[in-house]
């Protein structure tokens, strides 16, 4: 029987263990360059990107081999993500997943710099996959770089700041978060896919796509539910900052009873467009139900 909770904790320290040895490779001496990159990609989190990455490459008959490096490269985008957007400038948060945030650890400009090499270092490994098709290499280049940028994450960071202290519609909040979250989840499934022999099957594409952008949302409205009634000390950051800087969220526009329906509607979504793929899709679907049932 499948063990959800095992698959994730396994390959978790499957990533973790091939960035490692990534870095081990990485000298930056005297610059802390290295160490502020390794420290932002290492620092802890649930690694629910490079999941995805290999449970939807495993499913599809991908390389486990080829999907560490997609794996490692998503997850240096999120971290990037994630280190610049506690950046004074930005979010300003001292703590993540518990611990100082990287320029609180290091200082302002090292956490910049970590986060610039951090995206470059996604884009070399994926050129590095061995025994892939230069096909396959650009097709996964381009799915990563339209995900994080101006098409994707980097337009809803944009829009999230603008957003801030105004009352916004609940269309231009899904906006937001489609592109700010929902890219690179949906990225991540994208990566998978391409590894495997199925990566010019465009209608299972879009049933995976689909399913995505359902769990991608879903996964932004868990955060905004946290935020208010989840447990500082297991979340890793403190409870109440999104009502504390009157934030546009779920919650603050359906109430949170109304944000949970919407929560549990995307996870129904999300299982129907796995129903008629020919493959075991258990992964996918204790994934979706893992979304909207986390504490953290």
């Amino acid at each position: 029987m499948y063990q959800f909770n095992q698959d994730l904790h396994q390959l978790q320290q499957r990533i973790n263990l091939f960035l490692e040895n990534r870095f081990v490779a990485i000298n930056t001496d005297p610059s802390p360059l290295n160490e502020a990159m390794k420290y932002g990609v290492l620092l802890g989190g649930k690694r629910i990107r490079p999941f995805l990455v290999y449970v939807t490459g495993r499913m599809l008959g991908a390389s486990m081999e080829q999907l560490d490096y997609a794996a490692a490269a998503i997850e240096s985008i999120h971290a990037y993500s994630l280190i610049h957007d506690d950046l004074p400038a930005m979010d300003n948060d001292n703590l993540r997943r518990g611990k100082p945030t990287c320029h609180i650890a290091f200082d302002e400009s090292t956490a910049i710099l970590a986060g610039d090499a951090l995206q470059s270092f996604a884009f070399e490994l994926l050129t590095e996959i061995p025994e892939l098709s230069n096909q396959q290499k650009i097709s996964l280049i381009k799915t990563l770089a339209i995900a994080a940028g101006v098409k994707g994450m980097c337009l809803g960071q944009s829009l999230d700041l603008i957003s801030e202290q105004k009352q916004i519609s609940l269309l231009a909040l899904e906006t937001i978060h489609r592109n700010k979250t929902g890219a690179l989840l949906c990225a991540a499934l994208k990566l998978g896919f391409l590894c495997s022999p199925h990566f010019e099957d465009q209608l299972l594409a879009k049933s995976l796509e689909n399913y995505c952008a359902a769990i991608g949302l879903a996964f932004q409205i868990q955060d905004d539910i946290l935020d208010i009634e989840g447990d500082s000390s297991v979340i890793g950051k403190p409870v109440g900052s999104d009502l504390a800087t009157d934030k546009s969220t779920y919650p603050k526009l359906l109430g949170l009873q109304g944000a949970k329906q919407k929560a549990k509607k995307l996870y129904l979504q999300a299982i129907r467009e796995l129903e008629s793929l020919p493959f075991d899709t258990t992964p996918l679907q204790e994934l979706a139900a893992f979304i909207i049932n986390r504490r953290s």
